[in-house]
């Protein structure tokens, strides 16, 4: 079965002023974090709500279809998260300052839902993403922040990994991909896979050269998780950019992150923001 090898007691891994040694050694070890109890459960109850209001229709049983779109129109805790101080601080460090927001979704299953295809790995080589190391630290292309409105994790489902496949010289193997999705069940996943616990209210950080993907759900509670996809400053995953919303007032660091993809000239995120 697929077990959780990566949140040893290791104690604090982030806080307002970024990653702390350990968890910026586990995300260089890794590709992935879980960062706990960066959302109250009133925050979190707040959001969930907010998601019940919409009268989603019920997700089909396809992991790939289980998605909702448009959120940030749906309130300002959702733009929040687009800034969260403990999130800024982080992606600072693993994409530099100017980054934007690439595209956002929302993810909802229901249990019986199938597994997402694994895909992304350090080898073959993808531009968009991408994972290496310079002089200056960390170097990341897409890299994704998924805020956990529900438990997920070994007993429940959700997001899996091949933990430094981001910095692999080799293709990830058929015989592990077809494991992955002729999966059914927890326990018919490939051991070399993980599945790391996010409770409710955590945050998971992983960069896309990441090899990763979703499990079934068998939990009963349905999975809701917000992914907040973050590229360097001069790059984009396609040729369209996503829209500020027009029903909440942004901060102007949160109208910077919708800038389109350049380089020259373009606002710090990190100046002048207290």
């Amino acid at each position: 079965m697929a077990v959780d090898r990566t949140s040893p007691e290791t104690g604090v891994l982030a806080d307002d002023e970024g990653l702390t040694d350990t968890g910026r050694y586990l995300f260089d070890l890794h590709g992935h974090l879980v960062i706990e109890d960066v959302l109250s459960p009133d925050e979190v109850d707040t959001l969930n709500e907010l998601i019940d209001q919409q009268e989603l229709p019920e997700p089909p049983k396809d992991s790939a279809a289980g998605r909702f779109n448009d959120f940030l129109e749906w309130g300002e805790p959702f733009c929040d998260l687009l800034d969260h101080d403990v999130i800024m601080a982080v992606l600072e460090e693993l994409l530099g300052d100017g980054f934007r927001l690439d595209h956002y979704y929302g993810i909802y299953l229901r249990e019986g839902t199938g597994t997402l295809n694994l895909h992304g790995g350090g080898t073959p080589y993808d531009p968009p993403e991408y994972f290496h190391f310079e002089d200056i630290g960390m170097v990341n292309g897409l890299t994704v922040v998924s805020w956990n409105l529900r438990d997920t994790g070994p007993e429940h489902g959700g997001f899996c990994c091949l933990p430094g496949s981001h910095k692999a010289n080799y293709p990830y193997p058929d015989t592990i991909a077809e494991a992955h999705a002729g999966a059914t069940t927890l326990e018919e996943e490939p051991d070399e896979l993980v599945v790391p616990e996010g409770p409710a209210g955590s945050v998971t950080i992983f960069t896309e050269a990441l090899t990763h993907g979703t499990t079934p759900w068998v939990a009963e509670h349905n999975r809701r998780s917000l992914l907040y996809k973050y590229s360097p400053a001069q790059q984009s995953w396609s040729s369209s950019y996503p829209d500020p919303p027009t029903s909440v007032d942004l901060t102007e660091r949160q109208e910077t992150l919708f800038e389109p993809p350049y380089h020259h000239g373009r606002p710090s995120l990190f100046e002048d923001t207290e």
